[in-house]
């Protein structure tokens, strides 16, 4: 049984800023990452409101700077490799794969968010074949096509945006009559020609043959129903949180987050949460890698024994 002072499940932002500090604080540590190094930003095209890169930044690149730094300083990587389960015996924190148990004094759950699902008829079926969650990858699949997007979001206005580049046209489907994404993209969106949006509509229903061919769209304020004809669906309707792993573990909010507190600390002694997976206000890289640092300086006093009274709100 190999053993570890900070296991870190999860290798984005989050993830690999913990890592940059367990690394600094000459502790051992290793991070679980179930795919590649770079979670989420992995699949961004580009990243504008990350400080320090005044043009911007392709997602990929960002993360490779990321991991590099994270291995330059001695912290070893393990991807892909699956947690199942994570088990409390004592003050050892188990994790288990299945080949081999790790054992730790601490652990810093960094697991992240998945895209939502729309749960509507079609959707699954269609799945990988014209439903898709990820306009980076899949967008050359859509040239001089007709696709539509759902959602309102910072994502989902990114994601149309780099969809025009590819698509004939691109149709924003949003439940609203107004947007939730940042003003800078909004105004990008409205001026481009091949961007058109259908207010207050929801999609009903995902239709097609041997791939998408339409969509079934309601409109909320009068109840009129419509069918849309695209080739493609994206879909960005929000986040759900990657907490399988801790769910009979440690607290959980209402929606799946993980509860901490301003030290990142769960409601289990030795276990912290960071990113996205936790229930944080704003879900962005730089709130991520805030998480990450604070998260690794807490599991750092956690085993130096140096947590003070006035500092714990811990319940077990």
């Amino acid at each position: 049984m190999a053993s570890y002072d900070v296991i870190i499940i999860g290798g984005g932002p989050a993830g690999l800023t913990a890592g940059i500090y367990i690394a600094r604080a000459r502790l051992k540590g290793v991070i679980l990452e179930k795919m590649m190094p770079g979670g989420q930003v992995m699949i961004t095209t580009k990243v504008d409101n990350y400080p320090g890169f005044p043009e911007g930044i392709d997602g990929p690149e960002l993360m490779m700077r990321f991991e590099r730094q994270v291995k330059n300083l001695g912290m070893e990587i393990k991807a892909p490799y699956e947690v199942k389960k994570i088990e409390i015996q004592g003050e050892k924190r188990l994790v288990y794969s299945d080949t081999e148990i790790l054992e730790a004094r601490a652990l810093i759950i960094a697991t992240g968010a998945k895209y939502r699902k729309l749960g509507v008829p079609g959707e699954k079926e269609f799945t990988g074949r014209g439903v898709s969650y990820c306009g980076t990858c899949d967008a050359l699949f859509f040239r001089d096509m007709d696709v539509a997007v759902v959602g309102g979001g910072d994502t989902a206005l990114v994601e149309a945006l780099h969809l025009t580049k590819f698509a004939r046209r691109v149709f924003i489907i949003h439940r609203r009559d107004e947007l939730r994404a940042a003003k800078v993209l909004q105004e990008e969106a409205f001026k481009n020609d091949k961007i058109e949006f259908i207010w207050s509509s929801v999609v009903k229903e995902i239709k097609g043959e041997n791939s998408v061919q339409a969509v079934v769209l309601e409109n909320r304020k009068n109840g009129q129903v419509s069918e849309l004809k695209v080739e493609g669906c994206f879909i960005f309707v929000g986040m759900d949180p990657n907490s399988e792993l801790v769910k009979d573990i440690v607290e959980l909010d209402e929606r799946g987050y993980i509860v901490t507190d301003v030290y990142c600390r769960t409601s289990v002694k030795g276990i912290f949460a960071a990113g996205d997976v936790r229930n944080n206000v704003l879900k962005q890289i730089s709130t991520a890698v805030g998480d990450g640092a604070i998260a690794a300086v807490s599991a750092e006093k956690y085993i130096a024994g140096h947590e003070s009274r006035e500092d714990t709100q811990q319940t077990t």
